[in-house]
């Protein structure tokens, strides 16, 4: 059964990122919310952005808004933040698959991969 999770590790204090305001879109020839979810205490979500209910093939994106989440942490950082809203784009071709989507961040940096 297909699904499409993520979760949000803080590298800069080596924790998961709790609390983090997540959204996915999907891309078309409209950009259109599909869910939005926070992150839990382990950095997850509780449910997946997409099961086998809903998970079809094409291309999503999800926002993390990690700024804010860094800026709740009291961690200094530029105005503008050089990290601020990270935006994933990325492809879904095998609805049968789980894509696991997480995102490693720092208030200067940023990783992802396709996890399992």
């Amino acid at each position: 059964m297909g699904k499409l999770t993520t979760h949000i590790l803080d590298t800069a204090h080596g924790k998961p990122a709790s609390g983090v305001a997540v959204r996915l879109f999907s891309i078309g020839s409209e950009r259109i919310l599909v869910k939005s979810d926070t992150t839990n205490a382990d950095g997850r979500l509780n449910s997946p952005l997409l099961d086998e209910a809903i998970m079809s093939s094409g291309t999503y994106e999800i926002e993390f808004d990690i700024g804010e989440y860094f800026r709740k942490l009291n961690v200094p950082m530029d105005d503008p933040a050089f990290v601020d809203e990270v935006v994933l784009r990325f492809g879904i071709a095998n609805t049968d698959q789980h894509y696991h989507v997480p995102l490693l961040a720092s208030p200067w940096s940023y990783s992802t991969y396709r996890g399992s």
